[in-house]
């Protein structure tokens, strides 16, 4: 598979929306060389304001709140974090592992790069097979002159 460059936002965004076991195999594998893991916040749970923007008049307000766990570690004295919506502790603590060995682009990075590549090509098939189920309920417009 060809690993793509992410920023470190679109990074965290993807090891968000990663399964809980494949994140957990690829934290594994970037530990499987020994390298030193310092839990600096253990995952802790609790709830985010989620802030939306209305998409014509581009208003912000607040949704509501929603249940997340985040969590921040060390690896081989480079920092990494994660935020994950729910409270499972497990994943966030190996995203937060995930997140430093790119960070770091330790030998494993190539590993984390091809998990987020695979959750960014489910994540487009599920939102194209979205669009297509809802495509016949959308109402066209005529504009009268």
């Amino acid at each position: 598979m060809i690993t793509a460059d992410y920023t470190r936002e679109r990074l965290a965004e993807l090891l968000a929306a990663a399964p809980e076991p494949d994140l957990v195999a690829a934290a594994d594998v970037c530990l499987s060389d020994g390298a030193d893991l310092t839990v600096l916040t253990a995952p802790e749970v609790g709830c985010v304001a989620v802030q939306v923007r209305e998409p014509i008049a581009h208003d912000r307000f607040y949704l509501g709140n929603v249940l997340a766990c985040h969590a921040e570690v060390r690896v081989a004295g480079t920092r990494g974090w994660a935020l994950r919506m729910g409270d499972d502790r497990a994943a966030v603590l190996a995203a937060a592992v995930c997140d430093a060995e790119v960070a770091a682009d330790r030998p494993h990075a190539h590993v984390v790069r091809d998990l987020c590549a695979r959750v960014e090509q489910d994540l487009d098939r599920a939102e194209q097979e979205e669009w297509a189920r809802i495509a016949p309920t959308i109402v066209q417009f005529e504009e009268l002159t």
